[in-house]
This record gives C-alpha cells, structure tokens and sequence, in this order.
C-alpha cells in the first residue's frame, strides 16, 4: 500500500473511532485503585509529560514515570496489560528514574541518568525496541550502548540524539522515516545519513525531522501530504531541508503535519490539513510552511494526527483542527452547530494558564504551574479535567 493511502487510512480510521466513540460515550475499562495506592496517587506532581496515541505518561520529581489510559501492549509499563483509569496513574515498574520520557502509538520510551534508552510496549512488526519479537509490559534497554542526550517517538520507530548532535534511529522504516537511505526496518539504532548535526527531534506518524544548530529544519520519511515541506510529495530517505529559509525554535511533527516556532512566536505549520490540523483556516494540504492564522505567538506547539495545540505567551492553551471527543478542549459538543473542525486557533476552556502541553491521537494534557496535571479529549470531555494523582 502506497504512503499516501497508509496516511489516509489511518486519519479514516482516527476520525471512525472519534465518531464511534463520541456516540457510544465509552470509557476505558479499568480496576479501581484501593485507598491507599489513591492516597500515594494524590501526592504526585509533574515535571514533565508525554503524550502517546491512547496514553499518557509523566515524571515527578524524583524521575520516577507514571502512566494512565490505555495499554493493551504494555505501553504503561506497570508490568500489566490492563487498561488504566485515564486519571489515575500507574507507577512504571522496576524502579528506574528517567530524565525525558517519549511516548509513541502503543509504547513508551525513557532516558535515564547517563543517557541509556529503555522502552515497552508495543513490538514493531515483530521487532521492538530491544530486538526481541515479544511486546514489554515492563522496561528493557535499547540494546546498542549508545548514550543519548534527546530522543522522540513516531508511530512504529524512534529517534534519538547523541553527544555532538548525531541522530540514530529504529523499528519500522517502510517510508524511509529512519533516514539512513533504506526501507529496512531496524532492530537497533542505524545514524541517520547526511552527516548533520541536531539539537532537536520529533517524529511524526511515518516521518521525523530535526534542528539543525542554524534553526534550519530538516525532515525525511512519508511526504505524501507534504509533511517534509521541501515543496514535493516526494517520499525522501535521507534529510531533505524545509522550504523557505525559515529558522525556527521549535519542532513539532503529528500524523502527515509538522508545525514549527521561529524566534518571534509565530507558528507555521505544513502538511496534510483534512481536519483544520494546520490551522492557516483552510482544509488545503500544504507541501511548505504557511503561517498559522491570527495574530498569536506561542511558546510550544504540540502536534498529533488530527489537531495541533499552541501554549500563547501567558500560558493560556490554543488547539485547532479536529474537535471529535473534546481533543481541542473548547467546550464544545459534537451536534450543537459547531463545526465538527476548527481551522484556525480556539482557547481552550477553563482559563487555566499551563507550562507544558503533551497532544495524543485522542486527548491532549497540560501541566500547569506546581505540576498538576489535566487532560481533555476522550474519556475526559470537552474541557480539561485534573487527572487524579495531582493535588
């Protein structure tokens, strides 16, 4: 199956499950946490969080990861594969502390003290993260011995970076997102070709792209909605430079879009756009960068396939794109005459000001200052709910 009708199917498939479930009300299944452990629960605070496709991980304090939503892969990492109260987190086991955390469609990875890599969850079409054909529900290092200082994770595979900026990569490589030249996927990590030098990473659903030290971006994988934002279509193996000469600040790649910061606080975004994802108040795929709409400048943006959210200077949260399930946070409800999209910037309800913001397929959360943590989107509702766990 081409690239392009992979991407599609997948949207399809996004916007299907949005509206099955948006009818059906359905929560995810899960145990109720005794008296004790909601006790232990209700003293977490974060500093930081990962949004995957169902799930949500986070770090306290201490590095310590917890996890909440779905894990029918082991993607929590509590050694289980049961689904979890979306707001209660679990403990991820064997007692690691982290330093970044990077969640992906059905697993999770974490760097810890030193730079190691670890990861669970879900296999790669037979070959995860550590080389071994079998889903983790608990963690197991990369096995490459290679130190990373950032990593990210897409759909199917991971990136990373090393000390003077390489980036190696691995898992699913159909559409050339490992960037090392080929279609092989790959158990460990191969560098990615070119010999460029990154200060950051993210990857998107089958593409991934980097900074480069200039603020120049550069991408590679699936292009088929433009995603790459060399101006083609063009599936590319290796790192391809981003039309338009723009330096920016800031990365971030969902399902077929990727959005960017430069220095002002101006978001552009390129890509595939059926859902509004790339908010310039069009449906019209972009295969360069063209500015967000309004007069917004932000301080983060966090993409995912369907919907985009921004952080405006203040903290207040901003999400186009898709609105099924709540994902934009405005409050709104799917039959009230509200478009089923939005196009372009719309706050996010509550007037909560945040400091991180972290997109998934379904649900998108926020920490806000003192390290409490909310969500909305699936299993939440339309407006941002305090995820039990926080104060």
């Amino acid at each position: 199956m081409s690239s392009s009708l992979r991407l599609a199917s997948i949207a399809l498939s996004f916007a299907v499950l949005s509206a099955r479930l948006e009818v059906a009300g359905a929560q995810v299944p899960s145990p109720k946490p005794d008296s004790a452990a909601r006790s232990r629960q209700d003293e977490l605070t974060f500093t930081e969080l990962a949004g995957g496709a169902r799930h949500t991980c986070g770090l306290v304090g201490d590095g310590r990861a917890y996890c909440w939503g779905a894990n029918e892969s082991g993607q929590l990492g509590d050694g289980t594969t049961w689904n979890r109260n979306p707001t209660s987190p679990v403990a991820v086991s064997g007692g690691l502390t982290f330093t970044e955390l990077a969640a992906g469609n059905g697993f999770t990875c974490g760097l810890v003290s030193g730079g190691r890599a670890y990861c669970w969850g879900l296999k790669f079409d037979g070959e995860p993260r550590d080389g071994t054909p079998v889903n983790r529900a608990s963690p197991v290092a990369v096995g490459s011995g290679l130190v990373f200082t950032q990593f990210t994770a897409g759909q199917r595979h991971t990136c990373g970076l090393v000390s003077g900026g390489r980036a190696y990569c691995w898992g699913e490589n159909r559409d050339g997102q490992l960037g090392d030249g080929t279609r092989a996927k790959r158990r460990s990590p191969v560098a990615v070709s070119g010999g460029l030098r990154f200060t950051h990473l993210t990857a998107g659903a089958l593409h991934t792209c980097g900074l480069v030290g200039s603020g120049r971006a550069y991408c590679w994988g699936s292009n088929s909605a433009g995603e790459l934002g060399d101006g083609t279509r063009a599936e590319r193996r290796s790192p391809v430079a981003v039309r338009g000469g723009l330096r920016f600040t800031q990365l971030t790649a969902g399902g077929g879009n990727t959005c960017g910061l430069v220095g002002s606080g101006r978001a552009y975004c390129w890509g595939g756009n059926s859902y509004g994802e790339l908010g310039d108040g069009t449906y019209r795929d972009r295969t360069s960068p063209v500015p967000v709409s309004g007069d917004l400048t932000f301080t983060e943006l966090t993409a995912e396939s369907l919907h985009t959210c921004g952080l405006a200077s203040g903290g207040l949260a901003y999400c186009w794109g898709d609105r099924q399930l709540g994902r934009l946070g405005d409050a709104t409800r799917i039959g009230d005459g509200t478009p089923l999209s939005r196009t372009s910037p719309v706050p996010v309800s509550g007037g909560l000001t945040f400091t991180q913001l972290a997109a998934g397929v379904d649900r998108t959360c926020g920490l806000v200052s003192g390290g409490r943590a909310y969500c909305w989107g699936f299993n939440f509702g339309t407006s941002p709910v305090r995820v039990m766990g926080s104060p």
